[in-house]
């Protein structure tokens, strides 16, 4: 299978940066056209990316195109923020009447919030972006929503969120919509600041820390600590359900990003090629101007194809359904059905 990635950055959202991203791509996978396109813009393409996508279709001599405008870009070669680029990776077409598709649907979304019909089967992974515009077949999707299901390959899923816990299991005593009001007797505030090492109680950095409803679960963020002590949370709790105060520090996260992607590398082939979701909280802005996440997948799958980007929310499968995570790492690793 042949598949390749390409990374270009430039002053300006020009039409010509996602051409040339295609046609790197095209180049280094030693292709004169591709089967089919997965598509980055940055967010600054947001308004109006149809030249764009326009252009990197005639690169890519295909209208096989899917992806959606982020905060940011990824590639095996590195990453991009706060410039204007463009991340191509292509894949050759598949043999013509094959049939099987990967495991997990790739969905791209521009919402606030996990559609409704996302949250059940079948298992999707993607990227949410507040007012991302977003595209499929070539075609901008006015719903806001993308779905895509690649042929002709098998997928594997790891799933990075970098908690750690920092209480034992509290009881949520009252609530307000979004709002936790008090917690096993104290102000929401009150008993976050309680769960935390002594110099982290005065200077809370709230997109560090999260509520998690059992042991090693997913993170709900914390959006807001209102002047009533209260927390707004990104997801409503009620009275009596039980919280743990969970908190993302650099290393954990770290070390528990190379624990997943090994397990994640190792149990099935090497994949052709695969696709990182990251959240603006992490990245270069939570390792410090690094991407440590990057680097993992470097040292354990060095050559491998990757594309991927930056956003506010990462689709993953979780339980019986799908959910979103915020501050997480999602990484796909593709191989050919053929193999």
């Amino acid at each position: 299978m042949k598949v390749a990635s390409g990374l270009v950055a430039g002053k300006n959202p020009q039409p010509e940066l996602a051409a040339a991203a295609v046609k790197a791509a095209l180049a280094k996978a030693d292709l004169e056209r591709a089967g089919s396109v997965i598509l980055f813009l940055t967010r600054d393409f947001q308004r109006a990316p149809q030249a764009a996508l326009l252009a990197a279709a005639r690169a890519a001599g295909s209208m096989e195109l899917s992806g959606c405008t982020a905060y940011g870009l990824i590639t095996e070669e590195g990453w991009l923020l706060d410039q204007s680029g463009a991340a191509a990776l292509v894949i050759e077409s598949t043999a013509s009447g094959y049939q099987l598709t990967s495991e997990h649907l790739l969905s791209f979304s521009g919402h606030s919030t996990l559609p409704f019909d996302w949250q059940t089967v079948p298992p999707r992974a993607g990227l949410l972006y507040n007012e991302a515009a977003v595209w499929t077949h070539g075609r901008l999707q006015a719903s806001g929503n993308a779905e895509l299901n690649l042929n002709g390959v098998k997928s594997r899923l790891a799933i990075s969120t970098g908690l750690r816990m920092t209480s034992e299991a509290l009881c949520v005593d009252t609530c307000r919509s979004y709002d936790l009001l008090t917690i096993s007797g104290q102000k929401a505030l009150d008993s976050l600041r309680r769960s935390l090492p002594g110099e982290r109680r005065d200077d809370l950095s709230l997109h560090r820390f999260v509520a998690m409803r059992y042991p090693n679960g997913h993170g709900v963020a914390i959006l807001a600590a209102n002047d009533d002590g209260s927390l707004t949370m990104a997801e409503p709790f009620a009275p009596g359900e039980t919280l743990y105060w969970g908190i993302r520090r650099p290393l954990a996260a770290e070390q528990e990003m190379n624990e997943t992607l090994n397990v994640a590398v190792n149990s099935g082939n090497k994949p052709d090629f695969a696709m990182m979701f990251s959240c603006i909280g992490r990245g270069p802005l939570f390792y410090g101007n690094e991407d440590h996440d990057l680097a993992a997948f470097r040292q354990q799958l060095p050559g491998t194809p990757l594309i991927g980007a930056y956003g506010g929310g990462q689709i993953a499968p979780s339980g019986a359904g799908n959910r979103l995570f915020q501050n997480a790492v999602t990484t796909l690793l593709f191989e050919s059905a053929n193999v």
